[in-house]
């Protein structure tokens, strides 16, 4: 009997064991995989899998391997919702995501309901972490520190100058646009005009009428890059010179494409660029090695994973609530992106906006080059 009891004993740590070392993080990443924003998506799905890939060699987490689902969200709040309620069904503790506000709002309820960790890279309204979610933070600014700075950039520069604002009605791009208005007015700027357009559409022949005959000089553009470059194209098409400016939601390489050479000289905020920081060196080349350039929020991306894995470490526990708990306390985290705590809200601690210009480079591309 005892023999048997031994073997008993001995089969049940074996399996314990096992148990522990086959033991995997379930990390969902949320995001515009197919659809107009697919870039962005791209950005999130890639920063995500090479943070997993880099921690997964270093040991994991805990003794625990990272593996990565993704979820499509199309940047539609519906579909967002979907996505989330299929991670909570899959067993996911940790998202990454997702990258538009309008999704990223419905979708971290579900979470928050659900036990579930989520840190976006990209969702910049500032209501995402007003709402006392305790699972809810981002690596990216608000769009009240991005609108001021936009702001104080155009009063500083163009306070003579007729100032159009057009916004394409969502939670990100009305955010940002009322935000920059917001510091224009307080400033003794007044709009010439105020418009908003439906996401998704083409024909901007109307609009660009509407921007003619206001006189505008400049136009800040509360959207993404792909109305926003279509924009451009449009008023170039009709001999306008007005000079676009807008925020983080241009910040591909795509926006050029689709504007063509009339998106020079656009102004653009966005945060320091994170590729040329010596934390992301390394990096950057392994990215590069697999002829992918880590534009935008590819490496907030990164720097999430590797918060969340920090995180699971300060709290000896790869739980959502306790990595919170520990997240919340606000002591920084190394990452590629540089040091970076939190907030009691989940926001970040340093405020890091700054003014880009659309220019062309020596190969002929035109890019964002920092001001």
């Amino acid at each position: 009997m005892k023999k048997l009891l031994l073997g008993g004993i001995a089969l049940g740590a074996v399996l314990a064991f096992s148990g522990v070392a086959n033991a995997q993080i379930k990390l969902g990443v949320g995001g515009p995989i197919t659809g107009p924003n697919a870039a962005f998506g791209a950005q999130l799905k890639n920063g995500a899998e090479q943070a997993v890939e880099d921690i997964n060699a270093a040991g994991g987490v805990l003794g625990q391997k990272i593996t990565v689902t993704v979820g499509d969200d199309v940047s539609d709040p519906k579909q967002g919702v979907s996505v989330a309620n299929k991670f909570v069904g899959d067993g996911v503790k940790w998202v990454l995501g997702h990258f538009n506000s309008g999704v990223t709002m419905p979708a971290s309820e579900v979470y928050a309901e659900n036990g579930l960790l989520m840190i976006s890279p990209s969702a910049t309204n500032p209501k995402i972490t007003e709402r006392g979610l305790w699972n809810t933070f981002r690596t990216c600014g608000r769009d009240d520190q991005q609108g001021g700075v936009a702001s104080a950039y155009l009063l500083k520069n163009f306070k003579d100058k007729k100032i159009a604002i057009v916004h394409d009605k969502t939670t990100y791009g009305q955010g940002l646009a009322d935000e920059t208005k917001k510091g224009l007015n307080a400033g003794g700027v007044k709009e010439v005009l105020y418009e908003g357009v439906n996401a998704g559409e083409k024909d901007f022949s109307a609009l660009v009428s509407k921007i003619k005959a206001a006189g505008a000089d400049y136009l800040y553009w509360g959207g993404l890059h792909t109305e926003g470059g279509l924009i451009v194209r449009q008023m170039r098409d009709q001999g306008l010179k007005t000079v676009l400016v807008s925020g983080d939601g241009i910040t591909t390489d795509e926006f050029a494409t689709i504007g063509g050479p009339g998106v020079e000289g656009t102004l653009m905020t966005f945060p320091p660029d994170p590729q040329k920081r010596p934390e992301a060196a390394a990096v950057v080349k392994k990215f590069e090695a697999k002829n992918f350039k880590p534009e935008a929020y590819t490496l907030y991306s990164y720097a999430a994973v590797q918060i969340m894995a920090e995180g699971a470490k300060r709290a000896n526990s790869t739980d959502p609530k306790k990595i919170a708990e520990a997240l919340h306390k606000g002591e920084p985290v190394k990452t590629v992106i540089g040091d970076i705590g939190f907030d009691k809200k989940g926001d970040i601690t340093r405020p890091d906006y700054t003014v880009y210009t659309w220019k062309k480079g020596a190969d002929g591309k035109i890019t964002y080059v920092e001001n």
